[in-house]
């Protein structure tokens, strides 16, 4: 005869181990490209520096549970006053984040004094808190596509551990 505790025992040993976390939403800016070098903003550079974003979405997504929200082109140039505008004033940013239904939102720039290496400079916003909670800057030395995706992949690390951190 079977005890009448152990099905209620079974389903509880079936049940996942506690709540589910919903997808932290997070939405990743185009960023923009600060061409300082002797030749600046060249058609390749440009798309270079476009494609930075696609990559850092994926990144992120590989890195843990994350929802990419997309924020406009038009809502983005909207909020910006011009060149580094949002870069440097995070309660746009953090409107944005509310507008979209972001969590997190990233700005970024691509920083090029020279042709031999570069730097990206990004800005993670936690939009509940409206505040930058962290800034980073990783070096690319040459600007093969194997060195930006390298770059692109330290960067989303980097963000995945300061959201980690946040979490309960």
């Amino acid at each position: 005869m079977m005890k009448p505790y152990l099905p209620l025992l079974m389903l509880l040993v079936l049940l996942p181990g506690g709540p589910a976390t919903a997808a932290a939403r997070i939405a990743v800016l185009d960023f923009e490209l600060n061409d300082i070098s002797s030749l600046p903003n060249t058609p390749a550079e440009r798309l270079r520096t476009a494609s930075f974003k696609h990559l850092l979405e994926q990144a992120l997504v590989g890195q843990g549970d994350y929802q990419i929200i997309q924020i406009s082109p038009a809502a983005q140039a909207a909020a910006n006053s011009g060149f580094g505008y949002l870069f440097r004033f995070d309660e746009e940013l953090v409107k944005l984040g509310e507008q979209s239904g972001a969590d997190w939102v990233i700005v970024a720039q691509h920083s090029k004094p020279s042709f031999l290496f570069s730097y990206l400079m990004a800005h993670l916003i936690d939009v509940t808190a409206k505040k930058r909670l962290a800034s980073f800057d990783i070096e690319l030395k040459g600007n093969h596509v194997s060195v930006s995706e390298h770059a692109i992949r330290r960067l989303a690390g980097r963000i995945d551990g300061v959201i980690a951190d946040q979490k309960p």
